[in-house]
């Protein structure tokens, strides 16, 4: 795939919007079943007996879609050299099959990597909003991209 994004065409403030996912009860039972087998995850009547009220996502599983996204939508047309890592994950509230979830990308810092000239580093904010608009998981975290004309 042809790059479109290299690290001096992520400018703070700069928002992109990465598609939306709709997870089924089968998915998230699926995903839970092989990385985080807790009841409500798994099970209707373990979700419904919850403090969640029915069965609901994984905030792991939350955060997968996220990348997903991210990936289809963003980090395969750009040129990604991997991440640092996240900070700052929080699911804010529950996703349930069938809801309908959006991804919001913003970069909020951006410098280049003093020990790699060819490497800038990007801090990017991601949050994900359900049909009603409310926020379900935010995300803080780093990426690493070539630059499109290295430092000298």
């Amino acid at each position: 795939m042809a790059i479109r994004w290299y690290w001096e065409d992520l400018e703070p403030g700069s928002v992109r919007e990465l598609g939306s996912v709709t997870p089924t009860a089968r998915e998230i039972r699926e995903f839970a079943s092989k990385f985080d087998p807790q009841p409500f995850h798994l099970d209707e009547e373990a979700g419904r007996r919850s403090v969640f009220g029915a069965l609901c996502a994984s905030g792991w599983h939350t955060c997968s879609m996220a990348m997903r996204l991210t990936v289809d939508n963003f980090l395969n047309e750009s040129s990604s050299m991997g991440s640092p890592g996240l900070e700052n994950i929080r699911w804010l509230k529950p996703v349930y099959p069938g809801d309908t979830l959006k991804l919001t990308h913003r970069v909020i810092e951006s410098r280049p990597l003093n020990s790699k000239p060819d490497i800038g580093l990007v801090r990017a904010i991601w949050e994900m909003h359900n049909q009603r608009g409310e926020q379900v998981l935010h995300m803080e975290g780093y990426g690493m991209f070539r630059r499109r004309t290295p430092a000298a």
